[in-house]
């Protein structure tokens, strides 16, 4: 049985979780603090298009592709935050959407990772 790469995956997913929560706490913290830049982490899917899959060429048959050919990173998109007169640019309304994103990319994580688990378990029974 080979690794399994899951798990890792699924434990640094949660570890960027965790950071962009603890993120979004602080952001929510220093709402009526005056020049407070509201911050976020980078996107999950974005770190993972940092490390880009190469196809693995098991036969010579197989095309030889670049490494432009297979990068699939995407381009920026433009923040929107808004900045009022005190200089602080939390919005309360974003900030509790990236809270429910967080809350909903980690029931996804810990579906994904019991059903894993589940499977490998009926596998060792087997």
């Amino acid at each position: 049985m080979g690794p399994l790469y899951l798990f890792e995956l699924a434990s640094s997913q949660a570890r960027y979780l965790e950071l962009r929560q603890s993120t979004i706490a602080t952001n929510v913290a220093n709402a009526n603090t005056p020049g407070f830049k509201a911050r976020d982490v980078e996107p999950f899917n974005k770190v993972l298009d940092g490390m880009p899959v190469r196809l693995a060429t098991t036969s010579p048959s197989h095309m030889q592709l670049s490494a432009a050919e297979t990068d699939t990173r995407k381009t920026d998109k433009k923040d929107s935050w808004e900045v009022v007169h005190s200089g602080n640019s939390v919005s309360l309304e974003q900030e509790m959407i990236k809270g429910s994103d967080v809350n909903r990319d980690y029931s996804m994580n810990s579906a994904i990772v019991r059903s894993f688990h589940r499977m490998v378990l009926s596998s060792a029974k087997t």
